[in-house]
């Protein structure tokens, strides 16, 4: 039975229910004190609960990682600190996240906020990631919250050309500034980076230049590793 169907018969029920048969004064005159006329509002009850809840699934499900800074020191290795939050796999449990979690606006300095495909972790060693790349754009300390929402979006939203070359995001909160990178997976296939990086600038609206680093290359050089292709 459609929704139109299941909406009418409920308000034929409920019609019948206000405007019971004259000829039944009998009946009218035999209910007891709190009987509730009109047991055929079961029917309606039923219907009604034939419109059931349906969640909006996500092509891939998504987990949300967090590098507490406070458990950061210079002697443990990189990304012992780092512990998955959450996984999700619809619009809705998307949003009951968002919405309950701390912005990058909010978190402390030093903290590192990911959003991975499932079952990739955010960390160069990753298979995935192993030969893969990051996009970075920059914004004032404070700054990013809108960005990031942007950027989340357009990724468990599929909004990519080449989405299946995405791994996941992640803001970094510095002192001075929040930086959002998106991770890909073959940094030398430039055709898909570059497409990837034109699109994100249009979704976030951003104007200034971005580049594009070779995880191989930051391994390697550290801070001193160059942009391979800018937008």
């Amino acid at each position: 039975m459609s929704v139109e169907e299941n909406l009418k018969s409920s308000a034929t029920t409920d019609e019948e229910t206000k405007n019971p048969n004259p000829n039944s004064k009998e009946d009218d005159e035999e209910l007891e004190e709190g009987e509730i006329v009109g047991e055929d509002d079961d029917a309606s009850s039923s219907s009604k609960k034939a419109i059931t809840y349906q969640p909006h699934p996500l092509e891939h499900s998504w987990t949300f990682w967090f590098d507490n800074p406070s458990a950061k020191s210079k002697q443990a290795t990189w990304g012992s600190s780092l512990r998955s939050i959450y996984t999700f796999a619809t619009v809705e449990e998307f949003w009951s996240i968002y919405n309950n979690i701390h912005h990058p606006s909010k978190l402390a300095v030093g903290a590192d906020f990911h959003c991975f495909k499932y079952k990739i972790e955010p960390k160069w060693e990753d298979p995935i990631c192993a030969d893969g790349g990051k996009w970075t754009v920059t914004f004032p300390r404070g700054k990013s919250d809108i960005c990031w929402l942007y950027t989340l979006l357009a990724m468990i939203g599929e909004q990519f050309e080449h989405g299946d070359e995405i791994c996941g995001a992640v803001v970094n909160v510095r002192n001075k500034q929040d930086k959002i990178a998106l991770w890909t997976k073959n940094a030398a296939n430039e055709v898909a980076q570059v497409s990837i990086g034109k699109q994100w600038k249009e979704f976030l609206d951003y104007n200034d230049t971005i580049g594009f680093i070779f995880h191989e290359d930051a391994k390697k050089l550290d801070r001193a590793a160059k942009n391979r292709y800018t937008i």
